[in-house]
This record gives C-alpha cells, structure tokens and sequence, in this order.
C-alpha cells in the first residue's frame, strides 16, 4: 500500500503535491507556513488539503505500523503464512487488519477453548468438513475421554460445536458481510429506561434506520444512553443475515444441521453482538467527526470576529447575591478600574447602581457596555438600558457570550494576569476584552468550553483537542500578532512557536523593551533559525525599523518586495503614509510579467502586491460588526409574526440559535432557513452573522423561541 497514491486519488490531488507536501511537513514545517509561503511547492494547497493530507498520512502510517505489529504476532505463533500476509498488507482500513487477527488473538477462556482442551479440534475440523458419510455420533465416540471431562456423545458434539462456532465468528470475510448487511438493513431503536420528564422524551419509543440516522440523533441517544433514560438497540431480522453464512458453510450431507446450529450460535451468541457494538462504535466515531467539524467552523467564525477597536468598554459579569462586579478597560485593552454593583435581590440596591453606571460611563467616555450572558444577565441588561434611555446617554451595550469565563477566571493565565482579583473580576475583564478583541480574549480559554459546539462533552478530548488546536493556529496566523503587545497566550499559537517560546518573548520583551525588528526575535531563547523562518511571516511590528514588518511578507521576500515598490516609484516607507497611490500603481502591474522578471514564483508576487497594497490590514475587519442596541425586549414582548434582528450564537446541524434579545437564543430550524432544500445550516449562515428573524412559535413556560428565515 502506497500512501502517497491513497491520499492523491481520496483527496483528487496531483501526486506531485502530496510528495512535496508531505516531504515539507517530515521536515518539520508548519501548515500555516506551508500554505502561507510555500505555495510554489505544493501547487497551491490551501490550509484545508494540507489538514487533510496530515490526518490521512496520520491514520495510513499508524496502519502500517499495525500491519507490521500483526504480522510480527502471528509470524511469532508459526501460523503466517503467504496469503495472509498478502491480505494482511493489502488492507486499507484498520477494521479490516483487525478481523484477519482475530483468530490469532490471544483469548480469555472461552467454551471453544474449553472445548480444544478436551481434545475436540479434530472432531469439530471433521464435522466442518461437511462429509458425505459418516455418522457423526459414530465419530464422537473416538473423543470421549472421562479424564477430560468428555464423558458423552452429546457433551463432545456440544464441544465440537463451540469450537465450529467461534472459527465461524473470527472468519474475516464473514464479519465483513455480517457488518455491512447490518449496516444496510438495522434500525437503531431507543425506549424510556424511566418515565419521566427529561431532553429525551422524544425517543421514549424511537426507531430509524441505522444508514439513515443523522450525527446529531446518534450523539443525543448516546448521551441518553449514558445518562439512563434511554435503553439505546441496534435491531435486525436475524433471518436477512443467517443465510449469508449458512450458504458458506453448509453443504448437503450428515453434518449439515449440527453445522447450522453452529453458525446460527456464532451469529446470534457471538458475531451480532460484537457486530451491532461495533456499528455503534463507527457510527458514534463519525457522528463525533460531524460534531468536531461543525464545533470548529463555529470556533473559526467565533474567533475571526471583527474586533472593536479604540473603544473604551465596561464589561459587567452579571449576578445576584455577591453582585454584579465591573471592569473598565481603555481604547488599548488596559484595564482602568473595576468595582462592584448590587441592583439585584436580596440586596436591591437597583438606583445606587445605576448612579455608578453613569458615574462611570460619563468619567472616562465609555463607548461601549458589554454584559455577559450568564446569571442575572436580562436583569443587568435592563438595568443598563434604563440607565442609557434616562440618561440619554450617548452609547450603547451589547450581550456577550461568557461561555469559558469561569474557566479562564479560575486558570493560572488569570491568576498570573490579574493575582489581586476574585474570579468574577476577572471574568468581568474578560467579558470587555472579548468584545475590543474575541481571538486575543479567546485563545486563553480552551476550544471546548467556549460554547459554540453540538454535544461537545461526548466527543473523544483528544479527537477535539487536535481538531480544535489546528483552528486555533489557523485564525492566529490568518489574523497575525502584534509582537509587542501580544501575550503569552496567543502567541504559542503562532507558526513554528511553543508556550515556552512564547513565554521566552514576553520576557525578553519585558527586560529589553519593544522589539524593534523581526531579526531582534533570535536573540529570545530557544528560538533558533529554523522557528524564525516558521514564524516571522505571521508576527506584526507596526512601531518597528521596517514597516514591512507590519505586512505579511516574509523576510525571505523582503527583497523582492523593495523591487516591486521600486518598479512602482515608492520606498517601504512610503507604505505608512501613500497607501492610496501604492494601491493603485500595484493594481497595474501584471503579477506573471513580474514574477519572470524578479525570478519568482507567481503566487508569491500575488501575495506580496496584495500586502503591500494593504498594510496593516486586519482580515477581521472585512466582517460585519457586532449587533449594539439601545433598548431591550423582553420574552412578554414578543408576538408570532414579529420581525426582529438579531445574532447567530451557535450553529448546529439541525439549525443555528439567534441572540434576539430575550434571555434564551431562539432556534432557527433547519426546515425554516429557506424555501429551497438546505443540506446544512453553514451554508446559510456564519457565527457572527447579523440576520432577520420572523418569530414563529414562543413557548413561555420552557422559554423556548422557534424563528424563521424565510419570506424577511
């Protein structure tokens, strides 16, 4: 088995792009950076085809080193011989190397091998040899052995049996049929384990076809499942599947109806069993896959919001018996002031609040209130808008997700930040930041807590954790850093560095002052010239020597860039104050001409004329801006037909949940997106996204909301 060739045809690539790609990543380069400036190389790959290369080179070469383990343990038996071997290196999936072991795994005692103890594998090799004569009671009779504990006809058959049936079980190609016909024709079922009200009722008596069951149903029966209010069943007429084996085995002859009854125990005691685990297994494994790719389209677009920048903003945590605690921040991120109101019971304190709302807002200018969306949080957001409305005052809030606050309050990062401060103090702060800037905010909180998944907590952490990291990596380089002001904590994400790296910058930066330049960053320990080359594309210097170093051009390629300004009639200073006419003369040129002139790569100059054409740029700023209001609307407010705006939070595969203002996201389902089919949610719309709602249906009791897209 050839990786390369596997990979080039599963992902319609060139097998020039995978050799190349995959030589690139065994050399210890980054996707980022081979997306990034190495597109010469690999034809181009995006991001996406580079994650997908690493994830299948991953799973081919822990095959491999399966096969080869395999191979060895059977080798070691003495029973290897050529046609397995051959079928053994020739298979393309893990399950398949699996079920060629099986009968050579090491077993815990079974009856089969109680069974080969008494001496009954020639008895039970005879009757699966199907003669055409023979008796086969005539036959036991040589294997009775009272010492043995094969003390008659019926006991050594009954032996014989078990042996037949568990050969019958570990055959490879029979598990394989078993396992697909199941597949085919099984319904998943679930029935209540308890009658009483939970999320589950809905399959308190619940059947679908296994090959038709969406991921979202398998990860909700799963969780009821686990929870035990659901007893979750994988059916199938045994009669659709008994033939199949039957034709295999039986022949016409003494033997064939003890031979029927051993493939009839094998399937039914046996294989249905470890078959209906493993489609349980494999369905849940994707469905978990679905879940993580969902989850991080949710957390790209999450943390790719446009920040608010140059806005001095009060963060409020919201709460009721310790208060609601307050944080200020500048137009930089710098915390100002913080302090504590209680307008909520039991302390009621509603007008001394508001006094130091307005106090606060009117002292320091504040542009912005952000509320978080926990505890308290409709009671706050009241309170700020009578504040606002009475004051006439000249700003506006808005509702921030607090998902992975706590986390973050309570982490050594926080403590490390803020030592002096309580955990909602914290959290205030946070609540402020996330707003002027969600990726620098966001990445010092893990993926999973932030809020934006489908049954997250159910899926494998490490299956999410690599998923979620190589997002993580992907917006941090996309967006790029700012290396003087960045932390600790966005900075590990970036190309080629580590926390420690990142942390060997904070502190030489604190000892030395701004860095000045990109090559200053080799002075920082542990950061050796192959890292620089990793990094130095994606770190940002707007106040350093070069304002090329503010852009995305790599140092590799500052010389090109100078030439390209020189054929223009600019210098790289000339970047920070004619960006206009830069823009315009760059658009004339023709980036082929160019590249055979400067003896470049195409794709190279492209990206080079487009930073150049925009310096500086943030990709975030491309986005539509967060959804500010002056007013509230409460859940009593609504009326079915209303049209409102509103925020999409979170994105599902059954339909996407939209901040409309009241206490709980409504729910778009996923039959009201629009008139024509939608196969998913994410084709609609993004985390993010500012969009028009129709209120449809509003159950007060359970404060749910169900909303349309359609006819707004």
């Amino acid at each position: 088995m050839d990786p390369i060739n596997l990979i080039t045809k599963e992902l319609n690539l060139k097998s020039w792009q995978v050799i190349e790609a995959v030589k690139l990543l065994d050399q210890g380069n980054t996707v980022p950076f081979i997306a990034r400036y190495r597109k010469e190389v690999t034809g181009e790959l995006d991001e996406t085809a580079l994650r997908a290369i690493v994830e299948r080179l991953e799973y081919l070469r822990g095959l491999e080193k399966r096969k080869e383990e395999v191979i060895r343990l059977i080798d070691e038996q003495g029973k290897l011989d050529a046609e397995l071997q051959k079928k053994i290196e020739a298979a393309l999936k893990l399950q398949e190397v699996e079920d060629l072991y099986r009968p050579y795994k090491q077993k815990r005692r079974t009856r089969a091998s109680i069974g080969k103890e008494k001496g009954l594998e020639p008895l039970a090799k005879w009757i699966l040899s199907q003669p055409q004569k023979g008796n086969p009671e005539e036959e036991a009779l040589q294997y009775l052995n009272p010492d043995l504990g094969v003390n008659g006809i019926e006991e050594a058959i009954s032996g014989a049996l078990d042996i037949i049936a568990e050969e019958v079980s570990d055959n490879a190609e029979v598990r394989k049929v078993v396992r697909s016909k199941t597949y085919e024709l099984a319904d998943i079922s679930a029935k209540a384990k308890k009658e009483e009200r939970s999320p589950y009722e809905m399959y308190y008596d619940y059947r679908e076809p296994v090959r038709r069951i969406p991921p979202h149903r398998i990860l909700a029966l799963n969780r009821g499942e686990k929870e035990e209010y659901l007893a979750v069943n994988i059916e199938i007429d045994s009669e659709k599947i008994l033939p199949l084996i039957e034709n295999r085995y039986l022949q016409e002859g003494p033997c064939r109806e003890l031979t029927r009854n051993a493939v009839q125990d094998a399937y039914k005691r046996l294989i249905a069993p470890s078959i209906q685990r493993e489609i349980r297994s494999e369905i849940t494994s994707r469905a978990g896959e679905q879940a993580v790719k969902v989850f991080a389209a949710n957390l790209r677009q999450l943390l790719l919001q446009p920040p608010v920048r140059s806005k001095v903003i009060l963060g409020i945590d919201p709460g009721y018996r310790t208060g609601c605690k307050w944080a200020l921040i500048d137009d930089t991120g710098k915390l100002s002031q913080v302090g504590v109101i209680y307008p909520h019971p039991p302390q009621n304190k509603r007008e001394e609040a508001k006094k130091e709302i307005l106090k606060v807002v009117q002292e320091n200018a504040v542009h912005i209130i952000a509320v978080g969306n926990g505890t308290a949080s409709r009671e706050t957001e009241e309170l700020v808008a009578e504040a606002i409305q009475e004051n006439k005052l000249p700003l506006e809030y808005i509702i921030v997700s607090e998902a992975g606050a706590s986390v973050y309050s309570a982490s050594p990062l926080a403590k490390e930040e803020f030592p002096d401060f309580d955990l909602s103090l914290r959290s205030a702060v946070s609540i402020a930041r996330r707003l002027q800037d969600p990726l620098a905010e966001l990445v010092k909180i893990d993926p999973k807590s932030i809020g934006v998944g489908q049954y997250q907590h159910d899926i494998q952490p490490k299956v999410l954790e690599g998923s979620l990291g190589g997002v993580v990596e992907s917006c941090v380089n996309t967006v790029g850093v700012d290396l003087n002001t960045a932390s600790s904590a966005i900075l590990k994400f970036v190309s080629g560095l580590n926390s420690t790296v990142a942390k060997n910058i904070v502190s030489y930066r604190e000892k030395n002052g701004k860095f000045k330049n990109r090559e200053e960053l080799k002075k920082v320990a542990r950061l050796g010239e192959q890292t620089f080359i990793q990094c130095a594309g994606f770190i940002r210097l707007p106040d350093g020597d070069n304002y090329l170093e503010n852009t995305p051009v790599h140092p590799e390629s500052y010389g090109i860039a100078i030439k390209i300004l020189e054929k223009a009639g600019f210098t790289v200073s000339d970047l920070q104050t004619k960006t206009a006419e830069i823009r315009s003369a760059l658009s004339l040129f023709n980036p082929e001409q160019l590249a055979a002139e400067l003896k470049a790569g195409v794709p190279t100059i492209k990206d080079i004329i487009e930073a150049l054409q925009r310096p500086g740029r943030d990709p975030r700023e491309d986005l539509p801006r967060p959804l500010l209001r002056k007013d509230i609307t409460r859940l009593e407010d609504l009326r079915e037909g209303m049209i409102l705006e509103g925020t999409v939070r979170n994105i599902v595969d059954f339909g996407l949940f939209v901040d409309i203002g009241v206490k709980n996201d409504g729910l778009v389902h996923i039959s009201q997106l629009r008139d024509n089919y939608v196969r998913h949610p994410m084709e609609v719309a993004s985390v993010g996204d500012i969009v028009r709602v129709k209120v449809l249906t509003i159950d007060a009791e359970r404060g749910r909301v169900g909303l349309s897209m359609k006819e707004v």
